[in-house]
């Protein structure tokens, strides 16, 4: 398997890997303005919720380790500032706004010390949540393996894996856990429009690992479920309601529905980081809608009529009967979830 990362810091820089040229180009990025990295956030240089609050940690981290503040209060209102920017980059992924708000809870605890303190503690909070999330990917891999049997025939939409988080994998980690672990899996990806993570990254990633997988097109759920024996399905999760509706990659509640007419297993995979028990319901969650160009091109080509109208939202709300299980670092969350859920988040 090849050595790549998603993103990390070295010495003052923030190196991402471009993930809009995958799987043709392995392009690493340099950023040193936390507004470059907003920017990256929004133009999906980086993607996947783990590691956009990962990107937003470092775009802290970079605004602190550059300032020229010379008093706490300065630089204190210069973390704001980035911070508000970094929060525009993408409405939906809740664990963006969680990273944003750990380092200036922080920052306020320590802001009667000397400036450069307060600089050190910023980059050293952003690199914990980055190392703490391959932690996490790991503890949640361990609790996904009793959701897979050998043998099995797994769907997954979207991109889970190492690339969409700080290293290993949430959804993708449970799989790629258990092949590891010498069951035997095999895999059906959903292609996942407009922006194919699925035929793109997943793939690349499951090639990688040299775990045995088909690419399918989005549409196709319904087929293969029918036609094919399919034990479980494994998806993100860019934020969780407290009554367990879930937030992904648009796309994830039509294969939900499908799993849920064939009697399939269906489960949300991530971090206690995207469960947002401030919010009711999946109605209450913001949906980015992103640039119609996405669906009226491929590449540079475009495939539709001129000035035809387009609705491009990035993200749907399964709801949480649908849902077999959450799967998370702290454990298995299972109906129903307004118990479940705040019963992990308070364990």
């Amino acid at each position: 398997m090849g050595d790549y990362f998603s993103v990390r810091w070295v010495d003052g820089v923030v190196k991402m890997l471009d993930q809009r040229l995958l799987p043709g180009e392995v392009v690493y990025r340099d950023f040193v303005q936390y507004e470059d990295v907003a920017h990256a956030i929004h133009q999906m240089v980086i993607r996947g919720a783990p590691a956009i609050g990962i990107a937003a940690g470092f775009g802290l981290a970079l605004c602190a380790f550059y300032s020229k503040a010379t008093q706490a209060r300065e630089l204190i209102s210069q973390l704001n500032v980035a911070a508000d920017v970094l929060r525009k980059s993408r409405p939906t992924a809740v664990n963006l706004f969680w990273a944003i708000d750990r380092i200036l809870r922080t920052v306020n605890s320590i802001r009667d010390l000397d400036v450069s303190l307060i600089k050190q503690m910023v980059v050293s909070e952003a690199q914990k949540i980055a190392e703490e999330d391959i932690l996490m990917n790991k503890k949640i891999a361990s609790n996904g393996q009793r959701f897979v049997p050998d043998n099995a025939n797994l769907f997954h939409h979207c991109n889970t894996g190492a690339l969409a988080t700080g290293g290993y994998g949430t959804a993708l980690g449970v799989i790629r856990s258990a092949h590891e672990s010498g069951k035997k899996i095999h895999v059906y990806v959903d292609e996942t429009r407009p922006r194919l993570q699925g035929a793109r990254l997943t793939s690349w990633e499951l090639k990688q690992l040299g775990v045995p997988h088909t690419v399918i097109v989005d549409g196709a759920s319904g087929h293969f479920m029918r036609n094919t024996r399919i034990d479980a399905c494994f998806v993100g999760c860019d934020r969780i309601a407290s009554n367990g509706d879930v937030a992904n990659k648009i796309g994830t509640y039509n294969l939900a529905l499908v799993a849920f007419a064939h009697g399939v297993p269906f489960y949300s995979v991530g971090p206690t980081s995207t469960i947002d028990l401030s919010i009711a319901c999946g109605e209450e969650i913001p949906i980015e809608e992103r640039a119609g160009r996405e669906i009226t091109h491929v590449g540079d080509t475009q495939i539709t009529p001129d000035n035809v109208q387009v609705a491009n939202p990035a993200f749907d709300i399964t709801p949480a009967k649908f849902i077999t299980a959450i799967i998370t670092n702290a454990g298995v969350a299972c109906p129903p979830y307004e118990e479940s859920l705040a019963k992990l988040m308070n364990g």
